[in-house]
């Protein structure tokens, strides 16, 4: 998992320094969004190659921290 996080960043300069993927104006909320609007893993690849597989479960682990109240300097 920490190896996925890596993929995480946070800037200041970027989304207003909401959560992004790879320093990209990917805001992890939005990966999450394609994901609750009932969208594959391949269908976002697909329709974003910039994006890879392991950026979508970077998302879903960064999530999940959130959820439990951690960060990921907490798994570090």
């Amino acid at each position: 998992m920490k190896e996925l996080l890596k993929r995480i960043t946070i800037d200041q300069e970027i989304c207003h320094g909401k959560p992004c993927i790879r320093g990209m104006r990917w805001p992890v909320e939005v990966i999450i969004d394609l994901l609750g609007s009932g969208m594959t893993n391949e269908e976002i690849l697909e329709d974003h190659p910039e994006l890879e597989k392991e950026d979508i479960l970077a998302s879903l682990n960064f999530v999940n921290l959130y959820l439990k109240g951690q960060t990921i300097k907490d798994v570090a």
